[in-house]
């Protein structure tokens, strides 16, 4: 019989841990937060089983975030400059599993890249397609535009701007909750694996969404938003490692 689940971990600005022993290295870079409210029972059947989505006072989220992957790199080696960096564009949700952890969870990945998309694709079973994709900043305004590729559906696009506003110095409830996300939950082979990662506290501005075509969502087969985001922000992005994947409930470790 499986132990009852736990009460999630709290949502803290740093990560819980550490890692020595990267698996996985690189920056997150000119990154645009935006989010809308999600049902969760509409989400639940959408996550990797032994997770259930995380809520905030009874609400889950749906995001579309848009950044630019800065020199990926295994383990200690230097980062890749060109294969490793390109702009990315996820559709993600907020999931929690039994042993109190939570993470994101995501529904597709819009990269520039061929190469590590089918390298993760065939690999590591994460959803990545391949898109034409560009992040153009003007001002205090960036733009990011995507139009997919390969594999389907072929044409998925995606088109925001936002407004760089204010620093934030002290993040609301809701901000932690979206931003302070310290793993994946993925399924690898039929197994739910836990995949850690730390970085730095969130640098955050507040932003303005002045523009938003998009159904990258729909395409991820959640309902299309509606109404305007509950929460649009901005970073300059920080340096990330992943380690690798946590026990209990991850790809067995030595």
């Amino acid at each position: 019989m499986p132990p009852p689940p736990r009460e999630p971990q709290p949502v803290t600005p740093d990560p819980p841990g550490s890692t020595s022993m990267p698996l996985l290295t690189q920056s997150w870079l000119d990154l645009a937060f935006v989010h809308w409210a999600a049902d969760p029972a509409v989400v639940a059947p959408l996550l990797p089983p032994g997770t259930a989505p995380d809520v905030l006072h009874g609400t889950t989220y749906v995001g579309l975030v848009a950044f630019r992957m800065h020199r990926v790199g295994w383990f200690r080696l230097p980062g890749v400059p060109y294969l490793g960096s390109f702009p990315e564009t996820n559709v993600r949700l907020y999931s929690v599993d039994a042993h109190g952890r939570r993470g994101v969870v995501f529904r597709s990945l819009d990269a520039s890249r061929l190469i590590p998309v089918t390298v993760a694709l065939s690999v590591f079973r994460m959803p990545y397609r391949w898109s034409r994709m560009s992040v153009r900043r003007h001002g205090t305004s960036i733009t990011y535009t995507s139009r997919r590729r390969w594999p389907g559906p072929r044409g998925a696009r995606c088109r925001m701007t936002v407004r760089i506003g204010e620093p934030v110095r002290e993040p609301t409830e809701l901000e932690h909750f979206l931003t302070a996300r310290w793993g994946m939950h993925n399924t690898f082979f039929n197994r739910s694996v836990y995949l850690p990662n730390v970085h730095p506290r969130w640098p955050l501005h507040r932003a303005e969404l002045t523009e938003c075509d998009e159904d990258l969502v729909t395409a991820a087969g959640l309902p299309a938003p509606v109404g305007e985001p509950l929460s649009v922000l901005y970073s300059p992005g920080v340096p990330v490692r992943f380690s690798r994947p946590a026990r209990p409930a991850g790809v067995p470790t030595p």
